[in-house]
């Protein structure tokens, strides 16, 4: 779905949003369709891309969590300053159930309605890949939540976070569909955006 009523309306610090026109920025977004789910951001392949999501983060009013990799939150002052951004430390070399842990999360929040949005960036990394990481896709569709297609476009120096789909199962398809939406998008690096499909 791409059209819809806000549940969850845009709150975001209009300082930050006139900051991001300075800077030469167009932001797209009227708010999140339910109070939980996942949101995907494309494409990764730069350090820019986390000061301007955080940025972004802001001017929409995002109230969204996200994960990054543990080793980050260790140092003094980042740790905390990631915390406080809404960053979850995940190890990536554990074989935990986090996912299955973050679908439990989804529920709980749905039972007590609270919102719940967690962003992730499907590549893993900055560098180049030859498809996602498939964790999103399985809490996505294990919570039964909207996947949010977040679209950093530096080509056109655009965020987009405007389409929202339902998951069904069939991962050709659905990522097809989602590829649609990554199709024309340029990231920092474009070489470094992969072919958006999962990978392993």
């Amino acid at each position: 779905m791409s059209t819809f009523d806000p549940v969850v309306p845009p709150q975001g610090r209009a300082w930050v949003a006139w900051l991001l026109r300075v800077m030469g920025w167009k932001v797209h977004y009227s708010g999140l369709p339910t109070r939980q789910g996942v949101i995907i951001v494309a494409p990764h392949t730069s350090n820019w891309d986390f000061v301007v999501g955080v940025l972004v983060k802001w001017a929409m009013g995002i109230p969204a969590n996200f994960w990054a990799k543990n080793s980050l939150f260790r140092w003094p002052i980042l740790g905390p300053w990631l915390r406080w951004l809404g960053g979850v430390p995940i190890d990536r070399q554990a074989s935990t159930g986090m996912v299955g842990s973050a679908v439990q999360a989804m529920r709980q929040a749905r039972d007590t309605d609270q919102v719940l949005w967690i962003v992730l960036t499907p590549e893993g990394t900055r560098s180049r890949t030859e498809g996602w990481r498939s964790g999103f896709y399985h809490l996505a569709h294990g919570a039964d939540v909207p996947l949010g297609l977040a679209v950093l476009d530096f080509g056109h120096k655009e965020v987009r976070l405007v389409t929202f789909i339902r998951l069904s199962g069939d991962a050709e398809a659905d990522m097809g569909l989602i590829a649609q939406t990554y199709a024309q998008v340029q990231g920092a690096h474009p070489a470094s955006f992969g072919p958006v499909r999962l990978r392993g």
